[in-house]
């Protein structure tokens, strides 16, 4: 027997989506019933991944798309699953990751009328008026699958879109008699590859916009190139690079979510998250600005541009951040240019090669900013040593800093895997308010070498390792950077379970500082000086302690003890000592042993 569940299984496998993420409910029996049948008949398909939580599911399925570009799969239940997806979803959406949602839906017969039927008292529970509107607005699409005669064309219409230009999550659900409706095979033999369904190439600038901008660049006496995500394409890490070696620009990378350009660069000045640390005084004294795939290169109220700075933005798909409730969101722009980051910048690099002739005038100044941003490139990176080698002589004089930590895990590294440390490893980052410290610290030089969610909802990095060691086996040694807070939020009960079955080792550093320092900082930044400003963190209601948890036997507990963790920091001795010893073990653990190593790193509390 073949059913709406066959077609649609089928549709997946064909167009190649290879690993589904899970969570079974009550409206999935026909699925079940399939995959069974699948399993019976040896027939291949979309590897199945169990997930005990469906954050953890979609989570892992963002990270699996990240690393290897190609969609994945989820599936939840009914409404209560969907919205259980919780922030996963608004990552997915910000992050503009391709990702396939499928949902099942209560019965609508309550008679025995169809196969499929309700036959359990929560079905009548589960069923509200309009259960897509849960996610519409985080959506690129959303449809219902009516029939099994259709479902193959839903399918790939949804994964065109989802590929398409701005990228993102797709969500689908069918009632569950028509998952159960029975098919001929000749319905599931004519689930057709995705080939006829391509995604909408990619736009390049136009000719005038690419020779407008390199020209504004090339006469500019203070460029600065402003990026976030233009890394999400690797291709374009070595075209921006040639950009700025040709014209001796600074770049500066605002609330990255990708490497934009490698770490060492000389003319690279750091990541901001718009505290005003790292590129207020370029951005002040810019007279051209160019804006490569960034939702927030500046904050109009705190730290603008130049009022007389030519300003250029270019966006993958949606400049203008349509998809953003805001009505204020706004650059004071010359030009804004809906164009692929790749394309864009090969047209600007050709412009850039065309334009002949440099007077004495423009090569003494391009070899004066040479010079002084090589300076201050390496400037930044002398202040970076001198943090991670200021150490505390031990816990009675003080706490280790994120800097002494990162150091010391960046170096364990690079020692047990030499060689090939930079290549091999990849670095998830959910610091949150240490983020600029991790990107800063871990000195990342290969594309797509470090990444974020891209969103703005914590408890994505743990269930994104498993993902990303799914889809990315060029990866020896994947590290998720996590808060003590975000760590919660990442539902490690399921994470860890879920990476001991699949066997995904990955290592996690927990930063804990004891609870939330983020809201805390966010009163200081309204309130300096107020009530607040001399409150403890328990006394904000901000802080985990005095009894936090050690966070890494929650792991091994999740895992029956497969997980490898220990707590370092907390207990006296040599601070150094201790943490070299403990990381680089942990680091030894992931790669000779293949398990999961969990270091709780316990830092000065908020």
């Amino acid at each position: 027997m073949y059913t709406t569940s066959s077609v649609f299984l089928q549709s997946l496998a064909n167009a190649g989506i290879t690993h589904v993420f899970a969570n079974w409910g009550s409206d999935h029996p026909a699925l079940l019933e399939d995959l069974s049948r699948r399993k019976k008949e040896g027939k291949t398909a979309s590897k199945i991944i169990t997930c005990p939580n469906e954050m953890v599911a979609l989570s892992a399925a963002q990270g699996f798309a990240q690393v290897t570009g190609k969609p994945a799969a989820v599936i939840v239940h009914v409404d209560v699953g969907t919205q259980a997806m919780a922030g996963a979803i608004h990552n997915v959406d910000r992050g503009r990751v391709p990702v396939l949602i499928y949902a099942g839906a209560s019965p609508f017969s309550s008679l025995g009328e169809l196969k499929g039927s309700r036959n359990e008292w929560i079905m009548s529970v589960q069923d509200i008026p309009d259960q897509a509107a849960i996610v519409r607005q985080y959506m690129r699409f959303t449809s219902q699958i009516e029939s099994g005669k259709v479902a193959t064309q839903v399918v790939h219409r949804a994964l065109q879109i989802s590929m398409s230009h701005p990228k993102g999550p797709v969500y689908l659900w069918a009632r569950r008699e028509v998952m159960e409706e029975e098919v001929e095979l000749s319905a599931v033999e004519a689930s057709t590859p995705l080939r006829k369904w391509p995604p909408v190439e990619p736009a390049a600038l136009s000719a005038t916009a690419a020779r407008t901008i390199a020209l504004a660049l090339v006469e500019a006496r203070a460029p600065l190139i402003i990026s976030s995500h233009s890394g999400r394409n690797l291709h374009s890490v070595p075209l921006l690079a040639k950009l700025s070696d040709a014209l001796s620009i600074p770049i500066v990378a605002s609330c990255p979510s990708a490497v934009a350009v490698p770490f060492s660069h000389p003319y690279f000045l750091g990541v901001t998250f718009l505290n005003g640390k790292s590129h207020s005084h370029h951005l002040a004294k810019a007279d051209v600005i160019l804006v490569l795939d960034s939702d927030v290169p500046w904050i109009p109220a705190i730290q603008p541009p130049h009022p007389d700075a030519r300003v250029f933005v270019v966006d993958s798909g949606d400049p203008l951040k349509t998809i953003s409730a805001v009505s204020q969101w706004h650059v004071d722009a010359e030009m804004m240019c809906n164009a692929d980051v790749v394309l864009a910048l090969e047209g600007i690099n050709a412009a850039v090669d065309t334009i002949q002739g440099k007077s004495s005038d423009a090569i003494s100044l391009l070899e004066k900013r040479r010079s002084e941003l090589t300076t201050e490139h390496e400037e930044w990176i002398r202040k970076l040593d001198h943090l991670e080698d200021a150490w505390p002589l031990d816990l009675r004089s003080g706490r280790a800093t994120v800097p002494n930590v990162l150091g010391v895990l960046r170096r364990a590294i690079a020692q047990q895997m030499p060689c090939r440390s930079l290549e091999k490893t990849l670095v998830l980052n959910e610091g949150i308010s240490n983020y600029p410290v991790v990107w800063e610290h871990m000195r990342t030089e290969v594309p797509g070498g470090l990444l974020t969610s891209g969103g703005a909802s914590l408890g994505w990095s743990l269930a994104a390792a498993v993902g990303a060691h799914m889809g990315g086996k060029n990866y020896d040694l994947i590290v998720s950077i996590v808060g003590d807070g975000s760590f919660m939020f990442c539902v490690p009960s399921s994470v860890y379970w879920i990476a001991r079955r699949y066997e995904t080792p990955f290592l996690t550093i927990v930063l804990n500082n004891g609870g939330w320092k983020s809201p805390k900082l966010s009163m200081l930044g309204c309130h300096p000086t107020g009530h607040g400003s001399r409150a403890s963190g328990e006394e904000l209601s901000v802080g985990f302690g005095p009894n936090c948890p050690d966070y890494s036997q929650i792991a091994v507990a999740a895992s029956s003890g497969w997980v490898w963790g220990k707590q370092v920091g907390g207990n006296g001795g040599r601070v150094k000592e201790e943490f070299e010893s403990v990381i680089a073990e942990a680091v030894r653990v992931v790669l000779e042993e293949r398990r999961c190593a969990v270091v709780d790193c316990v830092l000065e509390s908020i």
